[in-house]
């Protein structure tokens, strides 16, 4: 912002938001008489707020909302604002304290603090502002610990404007004063959620008879909800998750027939369901798990036709079937019952929730066979009916449901051949231990093999072709490698997956028609060892119709034929939803009788996650950027690659070059674990990599490659976590490892360390931050403490993952027990909000 708009004598508003400014704000903006209205928000502003604002006599409003601006609030800040109706300091890096003097600017409506590093108790002033309409403190280090600590929402009760208090993640704590019941009418939404705050609810809430939103969720509540609570009859959502609260369940809780959300979850409540929670017909999310219910699943909740997001009665004590009435709440995406002592069969009526995709059922005492109607439930991602009583044949449909990611059906009576397409193909998306009289599946699952009821002298009669038949293939097979080695100029060494099976080789000039001629306008990119086209052949169906991508090797690099080897060998066999599928393979010569290698893979219509994360901003096109929950969702993708890879492919691979450009996104943005050409294959039961497989001396890229590689160590396992932990670093910061700030020593994992001592959004992308909580277009719609905490996680799991001795680094079973927790957590977040 240029000095110079101290000549705008006359400039009454200012409004620059949403650009890509940086740098300090000038002081002569503060000297301009006229100036009235300011906003500066989402910018890259940094430095701090200059002396001048606060002497601005003339300023009404002034807003730098999502900026990086640090320093304080002056002592007397607020001793010249006497005309200020709004003030937006939100999503900066401010500190210090609150002054009192905040009592001059006695018109404020608005105050917005919130996301900053702001600490100290609250004074005593800001409760005395009498037309304060929207209190926003959250996301501070703000506390609260003796009752004097509270004497500000005392004083609030003499604000009979105030609708919004926003006072989450914080650390308030002590117990919750009384007087918070004699608070305005006005009041619509009350957020203290993250703190530590204790004792109980207070008994004349219900007072506030036109709060819509009431958000009391991680804290210490104790006791049980006040008789009062019922008179709340327009609340849209309540939630208290996460407390210790107990008692019984008011019946009048039906009263509330405004709920759209209510979450009870962790807590200790008892007793019965109300079946008054039938009366509650907008509900769209119900939690009522963790708790000590007892008794029957009410019949009536599933009367409740809105809801949808989620129906949560896990981990309580309760009893009896789950009701055929499951089957009317047709719009529901998950439901949970898990961890109760739930008997009967599962009802086919749930094969009517057709919208269904997460289900808990796991760890009760449920009998019979899998109703056949299930097999409906198209958009099952998660089923998970372990520990159970179950009994039948394995139903085969689950096999043919395309987004099903997760089935566990262990530790049941299951008999009978298991399949082996859709889910029962990946041992890693699939657990069946403890069901003793199951047979077949994949080689995976090491199961016997099944009975065959076909007598012995018809089923020799019927090998005999088949030897015939393998025969005939091999010396096919063996007289077109011997007429493509005679054709070679040179002596090379082709590698057995020449001609694995469901992978017939492509000539050079299918590729070459594919290609258009190898042109510069189908080039996706060039690396070290070959050059990628997009092609189209004819004949394949693959992700996206008959589009792949053809990788050409730069066979005059040292070690690309060695490349080209490690890569057909990693992929050979390897069966995952995360890995790239590799196509087929080409062992030729080109026109000029020169050799000419290249591996074909399917197409990837989002590209590599470095084209998300680092755009080439010279392009004319606007870019997308990934939300927060897309980019968990790929860290948990690429966890679930690395762990097939490590733990339960045919043989244990190392990836050795984990990098953003080697994970590509498909059509539905679902991750894909790339570019094999520095894979080592383990020797069975041990650590050391097969020599054979690539170059000893490549270890990676700079900046992914795992320290201990620099220092001449053998691959390993540890060394892809690292690279892991780097990239789950770049992801969250939107930074290269090898970014030109960091010299002199410093390094991403560093700087995120630095960042996690207190200045967390100092070093998260700025189109995270920029998400958080955000006035009015967010406040009802996200919940910020989640995201918060979900960035806290993260950053955390990547310095975890990517700690300087290899033993010290998290597993992958780790990794993805952490990047799962983080999900729910985030998206409970949003349901709750």
């Amino acid at each position: 912002m240029p000095p110079t708009f101290g000549n705008l004598t006359s400039l009454q508003e200012l409004d620059l938001e949403g650009n890509m400014l940086s740098g300090a704000i000038p002081s002569s903006l503060g000297l301009l008489p006229s100036l009235s209205w300011i906003s500066l928000e989402n910018n890259n502003l940094s430095g701090s707020i200059p002396d001048s604002i606060w002497n601005m006599s003339s300023l009404t409003a002034f807003s730098v909302l999502n900026n990086q601006l640090s320093g304080t609030i002056p002592p007397g800040a607020f001793n010249a604002l006497h005309r200020l109706e709004s003030l937006i300091l939100s999503n900066n890096q401010l500190r210090g304290s609150i002054p009192p003097s905040i009592y001059n600017a006695s018109k404020i409506n608005v105050l917005q603090l919130s996301n900053n590093f702001f600490s100290g108790t609250v004074p005593l002033e800001v409760g005395n502002l009498g037309y304060i309409n929207w209190l926003q403190l959250s996301g501070n280090l703000l506390e609260a610990k003796e009752p004097k600590d509270w004497e500000f929402l005392t004083a609030l009760a003499n604000s009979s404007q105030l609708e919004f208090l926003l006072l989450g993640s914080c650390k308030f704590g002590g117990a919750l004063p009384e007087s918070l019941s004699n608070l305005s009418t006005s009041l619509r939404f009350i957020s203290l959620s993250h703190n530590a705050i204790s004792g109980s609810i207070p008994r004349d809430i219900g007072n506030l008879i036109n709060l819509q939103f009431l958000d009391l969720r991680f804290n210490s509540f104790t006791g049980s909800l006040p008789s009062s609570f019922s008179k709340l009859k327009n609340l849209h959502t309540f939630s208290v998750a996460l407390n210790k609260m107990s008692g019984l369940i008011p019946m009048a809780i039906g009263n509330l027939t405004e709920l759209n959300q209510l979450e009870l979850v962790g807590n200790s409540f008892s007793g019965m369901i109300p079946s008054t929670i039938g009366n509650l017909t907008k509900l769209v999310g119900l939690g009522l798990g963790s708790n000590n219910f007892t008794g029957p699943i009410p019949t009536e909740i599933f009367n409740i036709h809105t809801l949808s997001l989620i129906l949560d009665v896990s981990d309580n004590n309760l009893e009896g079937s789950i009701p055929e009435e499951i089957g009317k709440l047709i719009n529901l995406v998950e439901f949970r019952a898990a961890l109760n002592k739930l008997s009967g069969e599962i009802p086919s009526s749930l094969g009517e929730c057709q919208v269904l995709q997460n289900l808990y059922l796991q760890n009760n005492m449920f009998s019979g066979g899998i109703p056949s109607l299930l097999g409906q439930l198209k958009s099952l991602q998660i089923v998970d009916l372990s520990s159970n009583n179950l009994s039948g044949k394995i139903p085969t449909f689950f096999g043919t449901f395309r987004v099903l990611d997760y089935l566990n059906l262990s530790f049941n009576s299951f008999s009978g051949e298991l399949p082996t397409i859709g889910v029962f193909a990946n041992s890693s998306a699939i657990s069946i231990q403890g069901n003793s009289k199951l047979c077949g599946g994949i080689l995976d699952l090491h199961l016997p093999s099944c009975p065959s009821d076909v007598p012995k002298k018809k089923h020799m009669l019927s090998v005999i072709p088949i030897v015939i038949s393998l025969v005939a293939t091999g010396l096919i097979l063996a007289s077109v490698y011997m007429l493509l080695t005679w054709h070679k100029r040179k002596k090379t060494t082709a590698p057995s997956t020449t001609f694995m099976q469901g992978h017939p080789l492509v000539s050079y000039s299918q590729l070459v028609k594919a290609t258009d001629g190898f042109s510069a306008t189908n080039l996706l990119g060039s690396g070290t060892f070959g050059s990628v086209y997009k092609g189209k052949l004819e004949g394949h169906v693959g992700e996206s119709t008959n589009l792949v991508a053809v990788k050409v090797l730069k066979l005059q690099t040292p070690g690309a034929v060695k490349s080209f080897v490690a890569e057909c060998e990693a992929l050979r066999n390897m069966r995952h939803r995360n890995l790239v599928k590799i196509v087929t393979a080409c062992l030729s010569i080109d026109y000029s009788g020169n050799d000419f290698k290249a591996i074909v893979y399917d197409f990837m219509p989002s590209g590599s996650l470095e084209s998300w994360l680092h755009p080439d901003t010279n392009g004319q096109m606007e870019h997308q950027f990934l939300t927060l929950l897309e980019r968990v969702s790929i860290l948990l993708d690429v966890a679930f690659a690395l762990d097939y890879l490590h733990c339960h492919g045919p043989a244990p691979v190392i990836h050795c070059d984990l990098k953003s450009s080697n994970v590509l996104l498909d059509a539905d943005m679902v991750a894909h674990v790339g570019d094999f050409g520095l894979a080592k294959i383990l020797y069975e039961n041990s650590t050391i990599f097969h020599q054979s497989m690539s170059s000893v001396g490549v270890r990676g890229t700079i900046g992914y490659a795992a320290p201990e590689y620099g220092a001449g160590n053998m691959a390993s396992t540890h060394g892809d976590i690292y690279s892991y932990g780097i990239l789950v670093l770049e992801m969250m910061t939107g930074k290269r490892p090898t970014d030109s700030n960091f010299t002199r020593g410093l390094s991403l994992r560093e700087y995120v360390a630095l960042g996690l001592q207190g200045r967390v959004l100092d070093v998260v992308d700025t189109h995270l931050s920029m998400g958080l909580e955000n006035g009015l277009q967010t406040a009802c719609i996200f919940s910020p403490e989640a995201k918060i905490d979900s960035l806290i996680s993260l950053l955390r799991l990547g310095v975890s993952c990517s700690h300087e001795t290899p033993s010290s680094r998290m597993s992958t079973g780790e990794v993805m027990k952490e990047l799962h927790d983080i999900k729910e957590s985030l998206m409970q977040g949003t349901i709750t909000s």
